[in-house]
């Protein structure tokens, strides 16, 4: 087998690429990855630059992969290492550049380690490890972190004894075979579906006609739109947008396949909208905006439409996200997310040695604590995902 390093989605062949894939997860689609790179929302000038590892075998095959990030600040990730950033500081030590496996600025659940299922699949596994604390080492990199890992991946990681796991969480619905809304309303306690159906109507007597589009099927508006909610969302929050109008340009032929979108229409203009992406059995919520203040109209377009089609569909997961309390009550459950780290400084290395195991112990009472306050009837049974 040979490792590669790869500073150019567009030196992979896609087919070859999205072979390792999976089913599930559309972040990790070599179109995803390479509109990312080619728009410039990812790069040198953003922080985040490219360094894939590749694995390949004797007959020049890709067998392995790992999207793989040289980082000059902490932004964009949401498994959140600032007070690591301030430790190594505080003791003279230069906590950037670092490594980072995830899909940029989406904190959604996938593979990281893209590897064919097989007799070799360890093999490959150990070598993209290897290959990434070689790389740490030789741009004198602080760390390695691998973000939003399923349970799987940071299970194969932490065989490795320098890999150290870390547990976090976030809001997830699931589907636990519902063929309704109405067949998941009935899951839930009687203020919790009255709360809903209340929200619902609110949004019926706004007049608003909200519509759930597959991406082939928005127009030139409708893209506009969005592109359009996701800047002014940025702006009236004070945060950067960090999609580039080009990568909203390339958005259609290149991810069109992947996209739902859920818009809410005055007349024919959209004034609200989500831009969420499907594939296989997961559905993911990214960007909302809305040109006023329409009342309940959030909870309608980033929830309970997407609900609705993953049951539809009969989607598994749907992830709205990160953080939001709020979603517990409209049924998403907390739920576990693992990422797996490796700090180069010894006494760095140490401290958050110890500090991982109190974190996880306290996000272990607090999934619990959540899930015993969340939305469903006693009599059906709902438990944290792995």
């Amino acid at each position: 087998m040979r490792l590669r390093v790869i500073t150019d989605l567009s030196e992979i062949d896609a087919g070859a690429w999205d072979a390792l894939a999976g089913d599930d997860d559309p972040f990790v689609d070599h179109a995803f990855l390479r509109t990312l790179e080619e728009s410039g929302s990812v790069g040198a000038e953003t922080g985040w630059m490219p360094r894939h590892l590749t694995v390949w075998d004797d007959a020049g095959e890709l067998v392995g992969a790992l999207p793989f990030y040289e980082k000059s600040h902490s932004y964009g990730e949401y498994i959140f290492d600032w007070a690591w950033a301030d430790a190594a500081m505080r003791i003279g030590l230069p906590y950037y550049p670092k490594l980072v496996s995830m899909t940029p600025l989406t904190p959604a659940t996938g593979r990281r380690l893209l590897v064919h299922p097989g007799p070799n699949r360890d093999a490959i596994v150990a070598a993209l490890v290897s290959g990434a604390l070689e790389m740490a080492r030789a741009i004198d990199a602080s760390s390695i972190h691998f973000n939003f890992l399923e349970k799987e991946e940071r299970d194969a990681l932490i065989v490795h004894p320098e890999l150290m796991p870390r547990l976090t969480q976030q809001f997830h619905w699931h589907n636990d075979g519902y063929g309704s809304f109405d067949d998941f309303l009935a899951a839930l306690r009687s203020p919790n579906r009255k709360q809903i159906r209340k929200e619902r109507r609110r949004v019926k007597e706004a007049n608003l006609e909200v519509r759930v589009k597959r991406g082939p099927d928005l127009d030139e508006r409708d893209w506009r739109a969005l592109a359009h909610f996701y800047r002014d969302t940025c702006r009236r929050k004070g945060s950067f947008p960090y999609l580039t109008t080009r990568f909203f340009e390339l958005l259609p032929e290149r991810l069109g396949h992947r996209v739902v979108a859920v818009l809410a229409y005055e007349g024919n203009r959209p004034v609200a909208g989500t831009l969420n992406f499907e594939k296989g059995a997961h559905l993911y919520g990214r960007y909302w905006g809305s040109e006023s203040d329409y009342d309940m109209l959030h909870f309608e377009l980033c929830y309970y439409r997407l609900i609705e089609r993953a049951i539809d569909q009969g989607l598994t997961r749907f992830e709205a996200g990160a953080q939001g309390a709020h979603k517990l009550k409209r049924g998403l459950m907390p739920s576990p997310i693992h990422s797996v780290h490796w700090v180069r400084h010894p006494v760095l290395a140490g401290a958050v040695a110890e500090f991982l195991p109190r974190e996880a112990h306290g996000t272990t009472i607090e999934i619990e604590e959540l899930g015993e306050r969340g939305p469903f009837k006693r009599t059906v049974k709902k438990s944290a995902r792995d």
